[in-house]
Parts: structure tokens; sequence; C-alpha cells
């Protein structure tokens, strides 16, 4: 593959654009050196994150995964360009080679996924994600799955196939128009809640098997007033819920956190915002009161499997 320009972008190196779109995005195609990469920061109690993709459609406002575009307009741009890497499988099941000829005796433990969504939109096309399950399931590792989307139920009969796994499901908020304004093309919290609770539910008891399913309110958006009980009570399909402040709020640099496209946002929420740490609390409080069967963890906790 050679390098490829396209409008002003350089994706990378051996990355070259393919000759369509999907959706409002740009799709291009890289072949991947790797793509078990050394867990860290956050996520370290992993042996690896696995990222199917670069970019995410979904572009939501706040996510600091956008500091790790190629490029600065890539970055400005984004939700609008995603990069399949498309002999992703092939890397895969050697690296699972690799480590089960060195770890016979220990599965490895896989973040999925770190920077992207393993079930955005071009997801429905390409089955990348699905193909990769497929390779992990003889090795059965460890793996948690992020996604906010509902797509994931399609690979339940993969999913059914893993003794220790755990679903996340990125529900930051629990009112649409809140939504709407931070992560417009993302799925709706009802599609999500409904996913969860179909997934919780096709896992038949077997023995030695241990699936389990979060719901990750991180970062933790505003909920309107009218709309919080009954967001809460429907967290009660999950075994897990994490919470975690928005990443802005800590006067932190925004080169690896929240966008400033959601900084506006902030304003016109300011209801919760202008006593954020007492909003966090109240949730936190509620959650603690309404799910005294759910399992409550705050921020990096609340991300291993165990």
């Amino acid at each position: 593959m050679v390098n490829s320009q396209y409008e002003g972008y350089s994706a990378g190196k051996h990355t070259v654009l393919l000759q369509e779109n999907f959706g409002s995005a740009k799709v291009y195609a890289q072949n991947a050196q790797s793509v078990l990469n050394k867990a860290t920061g956050f996520i370290n109690a992993y042996d690896f994150t696995l990222n199917p993709y670069r970019g995410c459609q979904y572009g939501c406002t706040y996510c600091y995964a956008a500091a790790f575009s190629p490029n600065a307009q890539m970055r400005q741009d984004w939700g609008n360009w995603v990069i399949i890497k498309q002999n992703a499988a092939e890397i895969l099941k050697r690296e699972l080679q690799s480590w089960h000829k060195k770890n016979p005796d220990r599965p490895p433990s896989i973040y999925m996924s770190s920077v992207t969504d393993p079930y955005q939109p071009i997801e429905s096309k390409e089955q990348l994600t699905r193909h990769l399950l497929e390779v992990m399931v003889p090795y059965q590792p460890t793996l948690v799955i992020q996604t906010r989307s509902p797509m994931i139920t399609r690979d339940v009969d993969i999913l059914q196939q893993f003794q220790r796994l755990r679903v996340n499901m990125s529900i930051p908020t629990g009112s649409e128009k809140v939504r709407k304004d931070f992560e417009p093309k993302s799925p709706s919290i009802p599609a999500r809640l409904k996913a969860i609770a179909k997934l919780r539910y096709s896992f038949p008891y077997r023995e030695n098997c241990e699936v389990r399913f979060s719901i990750t309110v991180t970062p933790l958006l505003p909920t309107l007033p009218e709309d919080e009980a009954d967001f809460i009570n429907k967290l009660e399909v999950a075994d897990r819920v994490v919470i975690q402040d928005f990443h802005a709020s800590n006067a932190r640099s925004l080169v690896a956190s929240t966008r400033s496209e959601a900084l506006p946002l902030k304003q016109k929420y300011a209801w919760w915002y202008n006593s954020e740490q007492q909003s966090y609390q109240n949730f936190k409080n509620k959650l603690k009161a309404m799910l005294p069967g759910v399992e409550i963890r705050e921020g990096k906790e609340g991300f291993g499997y165990e």
C-alpha cells in the first residue's frame, strides 16, 4: 500500500482511502503490524488493548480518543473518518499463538476497545470485530468489551463461547435530550438498555463460565430530574454500574482529555456543572440507595474484569 492524502488528510503511512463513504465518514484501510497493544495507564490491569479500527464514527463531543488521531486535522474532524485494520484477524491469530507458546497456562486479558468503538456503524459491513471474536475463542482470553452500540447483540452466538467475559455498555446519561447534545450520532438510550438486557438473558448457566455485565455512566453527564429515577431503576439489569466525572472538570490538559467541543455544552447545563461535585455525589448516593443489589464502582476500579 502507499501513502494517501485526501482533502488535506494524511492518514498515515501505508494507509489508503477506499473509494467510498460509510454514512458521513471517509473510510480508509490499513494493514496493521500489531493489534494487541500493551495496556497502560487507566486500564493497565489488562495485558493488552485491542482496537479493530482507528477513529470512531460516533464522534462524541467529549471523547478523549480524538487525541490519538493521525494528525491535527483528523482530530478536528473526529467522527467523520475511520480506518479499518483490514488484516487484524490474521495478525491477532499470530499474536495469540505466540502468547500461548510462551504462556500455555495463562490466557491473556484483553480490553476491546480503548480508543474506538468495536461496534461502530462500519462494523455492520466489515464484521471485523466479529472475526476477531472468532479468532479469540480457542484461546479463551479474559475479555472485556466496551461499546455503546446495540450491534453487539448480533454476536451473541460467539460471545456465548467465552468463559470469562464482561460487556461494558456505555450510557453516560439517562436523558435523550442530553444524549443528543453530547453524542448526537450515538444509539438511543432505550436501544442500549434493551441490548444489555438481551445479552444478559441470553447466557445460559454454565459451570466455570463467568459472564458479567456493566453499564458505564462515564463520563457522568447530566440526567434531567424528570428522567433520573426511571433511568436508575433500569440500570438494575447490570451487575455493576461505573461512574466517573467529566474529564474537563479537573483542569487537566485537553491533549488526551475531553474535546473542546464539549465545553460549551457545560454552559447549557450550568444547573448541573455549576455544582458539579455535588451533582456527582448526589447521583452516586441515589445509585447506592436505589440499586442495593448492584455493585457501584468509580473510575479506574470499575473497568476491570473482576
